[in-house]
Parts: C-alpha cells; structure tokens; sequence
C-alpha cells in the first residue's frame, strides 16, 4: 500500500509542477504552437484546467485557474492520501 500512496503522490506533485510551469510560461512570449515543452504541459494540465476556466472568471487581467486548480489539487491529495491511510488501519 505504500507503494500506491508514493505513486499517487507522485501523480500529484507532476500535476502541481506542470500547473506552476505552465503558469509561469506564459508570462514570456513564447511561440505555444511550435515549442513542444510548451505543448506538452498543456497536454498535462488541459483536462484539469479547461473544465476550470470555463468557471472561474478572471479577476481583471489575471486568470487565477491555476490557483484554484492547485488548491483543489492538493486538497484532492490529502482526501485520497487519509482514506488510503485510513484503510491500513
């Protein structure tokens, strides 16, 4: 059962790193198209942040999704981390 609990941590903290990553990408002009770092964050993240956007509205200029979709990442973490806890005892 450790085993699940690492790999579902692991799952987590890629997902977390890809949203900050994409985050922080587009804060520079980078051509999104023809940069295949680029194209492959996006195909991590877009199943959790498309869904998103069409919810939460920006706050001026700003999309805050990925802090909302961080924030229910890691709480996510922590429900399927205690019920797998949970269910050694």
């Amino acid at each position: 059962m450790a085993l699940v609990l690492t790999l579902i941590d692991l799952i987590f903290t890629v997902l977390t790193l890809a949203i900050i990553l994409d985050a922080l990408l587009s804060w520079f002009p980078i051509d999104r198209y023809n940069n295949p770092l680029v194209r492959v964050l996006e195909q991590i993240t877009a199943p959790i942040m498309e869904p998103l956007r069409r919810i939460v509205p920006p706050v001026g200029m700003m999309d805050i999704t990925p802090i909302v979709a961080l924030i229910i990442l890691q709480v996510l973490q922590a429900l399927i981390h205690n019920l797998l806890v949970g269910m050694l005892r």
